[in-house]
């Protein structure tokens, strides 16, 4: 098991709700592939840097995870059909 972090920007227009259930839904992505969510930051609505698919704004999520490396790839996969992420980037925590 190895320790990432895990920053989700989330399409503006989804209400809390929604917002939520798209966390969640990831979350299941790690305990299904044999990890563990360790931490949850929610750093909600922020301006971006630069517009994507002509948004200027996102909701932020931050995960700390620990899981398989052979299960990353599965895990990014599944984030970049999910429509409602705009951007996602996973790293390694030393």
């Amino acid at each position: 098991m190895r320790n990432y972090e895990l920053v989700c920007i989330v399409h503006p227009d989804l209400d809390e709700n929604a917002f939520k259930g798209v966390v969640e839904k990831v979350s299941t992505w790690v305990t299904d592939a044999g990890g563990s969510v360790d931490k949850l930051d929610v750093w909600g609505r922020r301006r971006m840097a630069y517009t994507i698919n002509k948004q200027r704004e996102g909701q932020y999520a931050v995960l700390s995870i620990s899981m398989a490396p052979a299960a990353t790839a599965e895990l990014e996969r599944n984030i970049r059909f999910q429509e409602s992420i705009l951007r996602s980037m996973l790293t390694v925590v030393e």
